[in-house]
């Protein structure tokens, strides 16, 4: 897959910028970033791995803990050329109180990137606004969009394209919902949450993707009914009912959500070629069924292997 058009342009508008939200990403930008990600995925299945990041360094962040962000990072800065450091947030000074202005200058001393996961979205942009270095938001508790931009990547592979698609989201309006909302309607996505009343998306952050879509013609919508909002969808895409943080309101939650599980009936109600996605790590059962997660439908794992291929794009932009 060929680079767009203005590739020397975008690559000067990325190099050594933050990745906070897809907010602020345009579709220019975002596009490039996709096809990249295609480019070093096709890279990597050929054996052809070109090494963009030799000698750079990324520091990993983590207050809380992962799977896919940690694996798919390391690999991925190593596979690129670089060193990935895993910092947990108790073993550097950031965990015992140190100012996270001060740790940023610090850090923009040793290292060439930082990609942090913790839980407030103000700690990732304090340390963007200190850090002199791109700083990557692995997820915080109001956005996850790294796993966005691997979610556009498959639902290109698996559709052709991304603009005019539909994808439902059914469950908690956490994080990915946000993400979910801004990439989607930035590309011209049409994008429908269902989620039951106190526990739908941030209404600034709906009100802003509701606006962005307005823009590419293409519809965000909110509801609390999951048959309504599968009518028509390409895509049906779920998440855990109670996020990492979240484990003292797992018996409320499952109470709220009970109607909300993404199952055999209520996927009949979408497109028979309908995709099943999810961000694991999943709970069999509860907001999704055996059958359907492990279903030929679902592109699960394919859409967690692309988190390396999407986050070796956005090293490269940002790093390169």
């Amino acid at each position: 897959m060929g680079i767009v058009a203005n590739k020397v342009t975008l690559e000067q508008q990325l190099a050594g910028r933050d990745f906070l939200t897809l907010a602020d990403y345009n579709k220019e930008e975002i596009g490039y970033l996709l096809e990249l990600a295609a480019h070093v995925k096709q890279q990597k299945q050929s054996g052809n791995i070109e090494q963009p990041l030799k000698g750079k360094t990324l520091g990993m962040i983590f207050e809380k803990s992962s799977t896919r962000t940690r694996v798919s990072f390391e690999a991925g800065i190593y596979q690129l050329g670089g060193t990935g450091l895993f910092l947990k947030s108790d073993d550097i000074q950031i965990g015992r109180g140190e100012l996270i202005s001060d740790t940023a200058k610090v850090l923009s001393g040793y290292l060439d990137g930082i990609m942090i996961r913790t839980y407030s979205q103000k700690d990732v942009e304090a340390l963007a606004k200190h850090a002199s270095i791109p700083v990557i938001n692995g997820l915080t508790d109001t956005y996850h969009p790294c796993q966005v931009l691997a979610d556009m990547q498959t639902i290109q592979e698996v559709k052709g394209g991304l603009k005019g698609i539909k994808v439902a989201y059914i469950g908690d309006g956490n994080n990915m919902a946000h993400s979910l909302m801004l990439g989607g309607a930035t590309m011209g996505m049409n994008i429908s949450i269902a989620a039951p009343e106190g526990y739908q998306p941030d209404e600034a952050i709906t009100e802003k993707a509701m606006s962005l879509a307005g823009v590419e013609g293409c519809k965000v919508e909110v509801t609390d009914n999951p048959e309504q909002a599968v009518q028509q969808a390409d895509v049906i895409y779920t998440d855990v009912w109670a996020s990492m943080g979240q484990e003292s309101e797992q018996t409320l939650r499952e109470k709220k959500f009970a109607d909300y599980q993404v199952n055999k009936e209520l996927c009949s109600l979408a497109k028979k070629d309908a995709v099943i996605m999810h961000c694991l790590p999943a709970h069999r059962g509860e907001e999704v069924t055996a059958d359907i997660i492990d279903g030929e439908q679902s592109v699960i794992f394919q859409q967690a292997e692309n988190r390396l291929h999407a986050q070796k794009a956005l090293m490269t932009a940002l790093m390169g």
